[in-house]
Parts: structure tokens; C-alpha cells; sequence
């Protein structure tokens, strides 16, 4: 459920309330992502817990990592009230209850075939006949349900692996991983164009009062041209690329 607009905060404190309504600020993490977040739910890392500490410490309130295995549930604790805070993929589909800023990095949608598939660009997957797995409730399900014509799509637990275990014509994926999981299976391939732009971006409830939104907003925007963005990315060996100023 979407909440009701909250009357405009009117300084930090009153920004602080807003953004941690309980006085400690949950942020939603998806371990889902290898390129935004890795580790374990005891001891998670990586660009969305770097910026996640940097919201609550600005805001000088303690921190609550909640971590999830997949955006689907990061988004559902999004939306039943649970967490505060989370890290997505800005879709239209998820809008109606979640506020996004600008993205603060870009990742690439990229699907994987068997070599000697005759898909050679990412245009070519949508065909009659052409099953494609993807993760069930990722950025790239989305998209791709809305835009494929003619494939299917198939959803299980990972793109890749449905790929594989089903027999399917093509897999998607984001490229970091996909990368990786084509280099230890032999028989496969990445096709190298990628099918879409996923805009990671932080979020909070959309009933949030418009200054704690300008709050994020400006935050990312500083955290993006100050290099903080790049130096976490680079300290996670992740190559996304951050996204350009808003």
C-alpha cells in the first residue's frame, strides 16, 4: 500500500523523523546482486551497506541492515512498512510505493546463450519459440515482461540457471556475473550487447515528505561527484559504472 503524503519537513531533525519514523534507520538489502551488495546477512558489504551507513550517518540515527536474497523481497519489505530505506532498480512497476533518486550506478542487462545459438545480438532473442529465464522478480523480469513480443519468459531463482537446468534458449543476467558464470561453463556464451540499462538507485517509501526526498536526492548526487560512489565500488572489485549527475 502507497502511504498518504507527509506534510513537508522543515529542517534535519525533522528530516531524521521522516526517513526513520522508529529512530533507527532500515535499510533493505539485496545479497541478490553481487555487483551492490556481497558477504553474509551477519556481515554484508559493498556499495548499498557503504551508502546505506552514510544516509544514517548523516542523519545521526543508528542503522539496521535488513538483508534479502533477491529484490523482490527487498521490495516487499519496502512496501509492507518494514524497512525504510532500500537499494533498487528504478521500474515503473515499483513506483507506486517507492520514491527513487537519481541513480548513483548503471548495470547492464545481458542475456547468455548456448554457443552455438544463432542469437548473435540481444535483439535477436525475441523470437516465437525462444524461452529466456530470469530471476523471479528482478529488474530484467520486469522489463523484459513488458518488452519482449514474441519470447517467453521463464522465472526461477537465477537467469542463468533456469538457462541451464530447463534447456533454454537464452538466459539474462546482470554482465558482472553473467561474465563469470559463462567463464566456468563451457558451451556457453555471452551475447556482448546489452538488452537494457538497469539504473540502481536508492529509495524510500513514497509517502515520504518532499524535503527528506530532496535529502536522498542531494546525497546521491554529492556522493556520486565526491567519489565516494567510485572508491566503494573499486574497494568491492566491482567495475559498474556510476551514474552520471542527475
Amino acid at each position: 500500500m502507497t502511504t498518504s503524503q507527509r506534510p513537508d519537513a522543515t529542517g534535519p531533525a525533522d528530516v531524521a523523523r521522516d526517513l526513520a519514523p522508529t529512530g533507527v534507520l532500515r535499510a533493505s538489502i539485496n545479497l541478490g546482486n553481487p555487483v551492490l551488495a556481497q558477504g553474509s546477512p551477519d556481515a554484508p558489504r559493498g556499495v548499498t551497506v557503504d551508502l546505506a551507513r552514510e544516509v544514517a550517518a548523516r542523519l545521526g540515527v543508528p542503522l539496521e541492515l535488513l538483508c534479502f536474497d533477491a529484490a523482490r523481497l527487498s521490495f516487499e519489505a519496502m512496501a509492507d512498512g518494514r524497512a525504510d530505506l532500500c537499494f533498487l532498480a528504478v521500474d515503473p512497476a515499483r513506483a507506486t510505493e517507492v520514491a527513487f533518486t537519481a541513480p548513483y550506478v548503471v548495470i547492464e542487462g545481458v542475456y547468455v546463450v548456448p554457443h552455438d545459438s544463432p542469437v548473435r545480438v540481444a535483439d535477436d532473442v525475441d523470437r516465437p519459440g525462444v524461452r529466456v529465464g530470469v530471476k523471479a522478480g528482478s529488474a530484467y523480469d520486469l522489463h523484459l515482461s513488458r518488452t519482449l513480443a514474441h519470447a517467453e519468459v521463464v522465472r526461477g531463482a537465477e537467469g542463468v540457471e533456469v538457462f541451464a537446468a530447463d534447456g533454454l534458449e537464452a538466459g539474462a543476467g546482470i554482465r558482472e556475473p553473467a561474465t563469470a558464470w559463462v567463464a566456468s561453463h563451457p558451451g556457453t556464451r555471452l551475447v556482448e550487447d546489452a538488452f537494457m540499462q538497469i539504473r540502481q538507485a536508492v529509495g524510500t517509501p513514497a509517502g515520504r515528505s518532499d524535503a527528506a526526498r530532496r535529502f536522498l536526492h542531494d546525497l546521491v548526487d554529492e556522493l556520486k561527484a565526491d567519489g565516494f560512489v567510485a572508491a566503494s565500488l573499486a574497494r568491492s572489485g566491482q567495475t559498474a559504472a556510476v551514474a552520471p549527475p542527475a
